[in-house]
């Protein structure tokens, strides 16, 4: 898309979707701005011609976009950083894409792994060290950061951090807070001109959002919901510190509540293996195996009824549901708490390259850099600081891994997901200093 406006001419590339785009659209309009279509990539492109890099500071949703305004190229991504985005500088420009494929595929480009490559592979994969491309030359746009470039070189710069506050409300003040921000994240991306269905595993993160999303729903048209499971899953089902129970009877007991129609996909061994290829494909670089393809095949299925799918992804991240965040023995463990295979992916290499790829020492070095940047509150220390800095490490890198699956697995699958991040997109305040 192309639009002028006092003689300035930008062409966009966008990818995302804004969630409070007439909120945008009205302070355009207050400024002359007029338009030609209801589209939030019109809204975006007047935003950047209007305020420049400022723009970004309104925006409330999940994007990676470009601008180029025939003497720079700008290009930004959203705070968490939902939509991907790369990029690579030639001798003649500069080459970007959503996808490492889209840019291998240039005539310019060559598929070059260094051992540097081989290492973030090898030690950190399926997460991947921010800003890293993992492709000789290729580099990501970090989640909230823009990009400049113009004749005089390229500029990155980071327009958003969260930052830490002592937090001062009492419980039922925070969980008033937190139903506000997740009603209304909810309500805005429910409107919508297509088909909206919501993700419901049973777990308090999908329940949430179903029950916000069924209230604004009518008798003549229900809420639609889907879970997944495996095959015979119900006889095999062990307990554990992910899933500590099945999850039907949850699922069941909210259907009844709130009167969705709920569709149960079942998925077979053979479906997931036939989907292993196809997921890789969509990843672009070694992912979670039957994790990844299970969620492509059931984006599929959810798209032959819905074409947008509410999903509480990444609510374990913010609000501290996995183990790390409580037992104290990975809490002060100085290294991913999440990573406990570094000798069984040693053990995948020869000789020769288990001497030339540093694994430990790769991931503790990408381990410090976060811990180090990591905006800890003034005078904490002990447990609280280790907290906060669990908090971070898992915003910057288990996060950012899980929401790249998701977007990558449902777009592969033609399907939009929504997704509720309501601490992190409306708040810069981010980490709770007590225990589960």
């Amino acid at each position: 898309m192309t639009r002028t406006h006092e003689n300035r001419t930008g062409t966009i590339v966008y990818n995302g979707e804004l969630y409070n785009t007439d909120e945008v659209r009205k302070a355009l309009t207050q400024l002359g701005r007029t338009f030609t279509t209801h589209s939030d990539t019109e809204v975006l492109l007047h935003a950047y011609l209007a305020w420049g890099a400022a723009c970004l500071e309104r925006l409330n949703g999940i994007f990676a976009f470009a601008v180029w305004d025939g003497e720079r190229l700008f290009i930004a991504r959203d705070r968490l950083g939902v939509k991907p985005l790369f990029y690579k500088r030639t001798s003649s420009g500069m080459i970007f894409g959503s996808e490492i494929k889209a840019i291998l595929a240039h005539a310019d480009v060559e598929a070059s792994l260094t051992e540097t490559g081989l290492t973030e592979v090898m030690s950190l994969s399926p997460s991947r060290t921010p800003g890293f491309g993992v492709f000789d030359g290729l580099e990501e746009l970090r989640p909230a950061h823009y990009l400049s470039f113009d004749r005089n070189g390229c500029d990155v710069k980071r327009y958003w951090q969260v930052k830490s506050e002592v937090h001062q409300a009492n419980a039922e003040e925070t969980a008033g807070a937190i139903h506000d921000l997740l009603k209304d994240t909810v309500e805005r991306q429910l409107v919508s001109d297509v088909p909206v269905a919501s993700f419901l595993s049973g777990g308090l993160d999908s329940s949430a959002l179903t029950a916000f999303a069924a209230n604004t729903q009518t008798a003549e048209a229900p809420l639609h919901t889907f879970s997944i499971d495996y095959e015979d899953n119900d006889l095999h089902f062990k307990s554990n510190a992910f899933q500590p129970d099945d999850d039907q009877s949850y699922i069941e007991k909210m259907t009844d509540a709130f009167g969705t129609v709920h569709h149960r996909k079942i998925i077979t061994i053979d479906r997931l293996k036939d989907h292993l290829k196809d997921a890789v494909i969509a990843r672009d670089l070694p992912g979670m195996a039957d994790v990844d393809s299970s969620l492509l095949w059931f984006s599929k299925e959810i798209k032959k009824q819905a074409t947008v799918a509410l999903s509480g992804e990444c609510a374990d991240e913010i609000f501290g549901g996995y183990p790390w965040f409580y037992k104290k023995e990975l809490l002060s463990r100085p290294l991913f708490p999440w990573m406990s295979s570094l000798e069984l992916r040693k053990g995948l290499l020869n000789e020769k390259w288990k001497k030339k790829l540093p694994l430990e020492e790769y991931a503790k070095a990408q381990y410090d850099k976060t811990i180090a940047e990591t905006p800890h509150l003034d005078g904490e220390t002990g447990e609280n600081r280790q907290r906060r800095e669990m908090f971070y490490l898992n915003m910057i890198w288990f996060m950012t891994t899980l929401l790249d699956r998701k977007d990558r697995m449902s777009m592969a699958a033609s399907l939009k997901y929504g997704f509720h991040l309501p601490i992190i997109d409306s708040s810069n305040t981010f980490g709770i200093s007590h225990g589960r």
